[in-house]
């Protein structure tokens, strides 16, 4: 990535926005061909031969040659040699050689301020990432502490940096960890959180390099869509700064999209591309409130499979000809209920809210308030909110205080945001089974980096156990073997905040002490993961801990054997249990993985019901479920699972590309 591609793209854009970003562009049929030919034929051979393991090498010698060298020299002399390599930067690009000599100067740095020295693989991963790459390495490897050698290296050239994590806590521990090293170096850095003013986020913003979470900087890159969303050229801008009407140049939080370092791609890529993200304000629909409260109670008195029909996978609800006869008999014409369409549509989001939206799995009640709890990271997101009424039905239906509609300002998806960094990277432990898709929506190119240490990671035999009772029985026989008798520590992974009070009163009812970590439990996440890996602790962890948590092993836990984690609910993305797995066996730790789950878990009724039945008949007749059918029946339900999110995905951005054109006309692109 030289420096003339950066300020190529740069210029391309500063007569559309007020700073950089990448165009846009929609390609006509014959670029799609071609770009599919290409992809399929020619992009393979050549990232094998760009992306082999000779080519990623290549920096660590040219690293190794400025490692004695910048051992002797003094802390004035190395920080005096970061200055000079900004000119450098700037006037000669990231060639190999240059990167080379600058990932030595961070790792020396590194090695004076946090006692660390980046190894082999970190240097090839940083090399990857900084060549615009998606990069996989093994859970543990020091992900966090590769990523500070591209971002060093882009921001003394004078760029801005955003190392993009997937929530607040990883982002202010990342920050506070390097932030010695970012100082040494002379590279200022900002954190950016939720609930932070802008005044503050746009000084953090200004700093050379900024840990920011995906949802704040996506929300944030919508508000300056809003704040510039009429007269928003460079000509009006600079107008209103030459009469001093208060430049909305001033008002803008983000000073552009240079370059990006995505941590845990996977889950941000992927995961969260689902639902769109919307920008909105509150409206008064009193009106809409009340009529809220008459479709539930019309939902209630409605008959599945005679007036209805559920579709768990998709998770919505079909009205028959029947129940359709059974609303407009039931209702007036005034308002919305005159409208056919309108009250079908009311009253299908009252089902879906009343049987297919569950209180401790899809949210969480807190302050009277219903806190939406996303899947993939176990975490509420408290500024979130369904839309077209379902958030208000699902408040009536707990009894919560209502809150008002909302009105959309503006809506964006992850594809198209991240599509516009000038040069985007990321990095995950789980990239292989979306490689392909990120590939075609993010242009981004996989490359696989070599495992420090081999891995000592045992996989237990897995148990499917007919009933979820039986499963939180056999959950706690492991424990008590496990963390009672053996005294090694054990991590139980579950899948929402019900399942994880449900085996934490089982293992209360059996006198076994433990920490209990969920979206109602997370005050004190940082302590309750710093202790997870003593002797004898047993910790009950919905997906909070699967993912971006570096559990240490304390004294006498490796000649124990390590940390047991047991998986008790396979996952909708096979990527999501690799994950939780990942939590032990750590950089040559030894560790151990065990599964147990019932055919009564989701992932199974929902997306493999048939197979699912033929299977409890088994272990009704014999007991024991051999490992083959077992093996199955988890690839057929994941398999179902991961297409229907990848379908979702695939209409998300469609949609979002449609009302892109359409908005077009009116002078708005979103």
């Amino acid at each position: 990535m030289s420096r003339a591609d950066i300020l190529a793209d740069s210029v391309e854009l500063s007569a559309a926005r007020p700073y950089p970003e990448r165009a846009e562009a929609q390609p006509r049929w014959h670029d799609r061909v071609a770009d599919f030919l290409f992809a399929t034929l020619i992009a393979p051979v050549s990232d094998r031969l760009r992306h082999s393991s000779a080519w990623l090498r290549k920096i660590v010698a040219l690293t190794d040659v400025h490692d004695q060298g910048f051992r002797a020299c003094t802390d004035e002399a190395l920080q005096l040699h970061a200055q000079q390599m900004r000119a450098r930067l700037r006037r000669a690009g990231f060639s190999p050689p240059l990167v080379g000599e600058c990932f030595a100067l961070v790792r020396e740095a590194a090695s004076r301020t946090l006692g660390r020295r980046h190894y082999a693989a970190q240097l090839m991963a940083g090399w990857a990432l900084l060549d615009g790459k998606l990069v996989e390495m093994a859970t543990g490897e020091g992900k966090t502490f590769a990523a500070t050698l591209p971002a060093c290296v882009v921001a003394l050239a004078g760029y801005p940096v955003h190392v993009i994590t997937v929530n607040d806590y990883l982002a202010r521990r990342d920050a506070d960890l390097m932030l010695p090293l970012y100082r040494f170096l002379g590279l200022s850095v900002g954190t950016v959180v939720q609930g932070m003013p802008s005044k503050a986020k746009r000084e953090a913003y200004a700093q050379a390099i900024t840990y920011c979470t995906n949802k704040e900087l996506a929300f944030d890159y919508l508000r300056d869509g809003v704040t510039l969303s009429r007269r928003s050229s460079r000509l009006h801008l600079a107008l209103e700064a030459l009469h001093g009407a208060g430049s909305r140049d001033q008002q803008l939080v983000l000073r552009g999209l240079y370059f990006a370092i995505v941590d845990e791609a996977d889950s941000v890529f992927i995961d969260e591309a689902c639902t769109p993200l919307i920008l909105s304000s509150p409206i008064s629909q009193r009106q809409e409130l009340n009529d809220y409260g008459l479709a539930l109670e019309l939902a209630r008195r409605l008959t599945v499979l005679d007036d209805f029909v559920l579709n768990i996978r998709e998770r919505r609800a079909v009205l028959t000809e029947a129940g359709k006869g059974r609303i407009a008999a039931s209702v007036g014409a005034e308002g919305v209920w005159g409208s056919v369409r309108a009250r079908e549509e009311l009253v299908t989001q009252a089902l879906c809210a009343e049987l297919l939206y569950r209180r401790d799995c899809h949210y969480v009640v807190a302050d009277n308030k219903v806190q939406i709890v996303d899947e993939s990271t176990g975490r509420v997101m408290p500024d979130r909110s369904w839309e077209r009424g379902l958030h208000q039905l699902i408040e009536i239906k707990e009894g919560c205080e209502l809150t008002e509609g909302r009105e959309t300002l503006a809506r964006l998806t992850y594809q198209r945001l991240f599509r516009r960094y000038i040069r985007l990277s990321g990095m995950t432990g789980t990239a292989s089974e979306v490689a392909r898709e990120i590939k075609a929506t993010y242009w981004l190119s996989s490359t696989r980096v070599p495992l420090n240490k081999p891995s000592k990671r045992h996989f237990e035999c897995a148990r499917v156990c007919a009933t979820a009772t039986q499963k939180w029985d056999a959950v706690a026989d492991a424990v008590q073997q496990l963390a009672v008798l053996q005294g090694r520590p054990v991590l139980i992974g579950t899948r929402s905040v019900k399942a994880s009070e449900d085996i934490s009163a089982v293992l209360t009812q059996r006198g076994i002490a433990h920490a209990l970590l969920n979206a109602k439990q997370d005050a004190g996440e940082a302590e309750v993961v710093a202790q997870t890996g003593l002797l004898g602790r047993v910790t009950v962890a919905t997906n909070i801990a699967g993912r971006g948590t570096d559990i240490e092993l304390g004294p006498g836990v490796a000649e124990k054997g390590g940390l047991h984690v047991i998986l008790t609910e396979y996952h909708e993305s096979r990527r999501i249990d690799r994950q939780l797995f990942g939590r032990c066996a750590r950089q040559g730790d030894p560790g151990s993985c065990q599964v147990i789950v019932s055919l009564e878990d989701e992932i199974f009724t929902a997306y493999a019901p048939g197979t699912t039945r033929v299977v409890g008949k088994l272990i009704e007749r014999g007991g024991k479920l051999p490992a083959p059918i077992h093996w199955l029946l988890k690839a057929l339900a994941q398999f179902a699972a991961e297409n229907k999110a990848e379908r979702v995905r695939s209409e998300t951005m469609k949609l979002d590309r449609r009302l892109h054109q359409v908005l077009a006309f009116s002078g708005r692109g979103e």
